[in-house]
């Protein structure tokens, strides 16, 4: 492939990096343009019309952001159980699902961390686009199995308990499953992991896809907390919010909240039940843009 700028200059305007390997661009004439990829970059699209090329260019997500001893973690909903974290220069990708297209704004992952092996957890296809060779996996053994060889080659398996520290981040598993009769068959226990992630001193707890266990409602000084809530799969808005006014996070952010037939859990009543005099501050945002 020639280079970018003999191929498209002087029409191309180039912001930021590349886009990665295998990405392209969409013409609006309806061609495709492949793009060369040496770091995820703030190019999106490609527009042509009448032999006129125009970068489009997008800043980065803002995001949230939370302090930490060591700077600000950022956090960046993606849809469903998906969504991007960074801190220190570090990109982790939670659960990235849905084509490589979501994750166009941001760096290449450091770090990917997968639940447990249900489509809107795992896309092994998505996991091969986005990952790099750099990249390291945490993942249950029952979702290494389903990896490719590469990305399998670059993953630690973590069974429940397992701990491990990797690029000054610290990964704990913990217990995932569902404790109603009826919904045991969707999530056996030691199946899939929560984790709980250490970064610069702050906490932080990804749910997974879970009910309201009481290794949830156990968990200590978690700063940030993912809670999910979508029947009938895992919980109702009732039994999460009970289990997080246990444990009490700093901060939860409400997701993976819609479940049979596309019916998305009431998170204002979740919101109203925590309250605003329990030192909860609730974050409610657009995890289906």
């Amino acid at each position: 492939m020639q280079p970018l700028t003999r191929t498209l200059a002087p029409a191309l305007l180039l912001i930021g990096s590349a886009l990665a390997p295998s990405e392209t661009a969409s013409a609006r004439d309806g061609n495709r343009i492949e793009l060369p990829r040496q770091n995820r970059g703030r190019i999106v699209a490609l527009a042509t019309s009448h032999g006129l090329a125009t970068a489009i260019a997008f800043a980065q997500p803002t995001g949230d952001r939370i302090p930490t001893d060591a700077g600000d973690l950022t956090v960046h909903p993606i849809n469903h159980g998906t969504f991007v974290m960074q801190w220190q220069g570090k990109t982790i990708y939670v659960d990235p699902v849905g084509g490589a297209d979501r994750f166009v704004a941001f760096p290449a992952p450091d770090l990917i961390l997968i639940t447990d092996i249900h489509g809107d957890h795992l896309n092994a296809e998505t996991v091969a686009a986005v990952a790099t060779a750099k990249t390291k996996i945490l993942a249950p053994a029952a979702v290494a199995e389903k990896l490719p060889a590469g990305e399998r080659a670059q993953t630690t398996v973590l069974a429940n308990s397992d701990q491990t520290e990797l690029l000054c981040i610290n990964v704990e598993a913990v217990p995932m499953y569902n404790l109603t009769p009826e919904r045991q068959k969707f999530h056996t226990k030691g199946r899939g992991n929560g984790y709980v992630v250490t970064l610069g001193g702050l906490r932080v707890y990804v749910s997974g896809d879970t009910e309201d266990i009481p290794e949830m409602r156990k968990l200590k000084n978690i700063d940030v907390a993912f809670v999910c809530m979508n029947l009938p799969y895992t919980m109702d808005v009732k039994q999460a919010a009970s289990a997080v006014l246990d444990f009490r996070p700093k901060i939860v952010y409400p997701f993976h909240y819609r479940g049979g037939g596309g019916r998305k859990s009431d998170v204002k009543l979740f919101e109203k039940l925590i309250g605003d005099d329990n030192g909860i501050e609730v974050r409610v945002r657009n995890w289906y843009p």
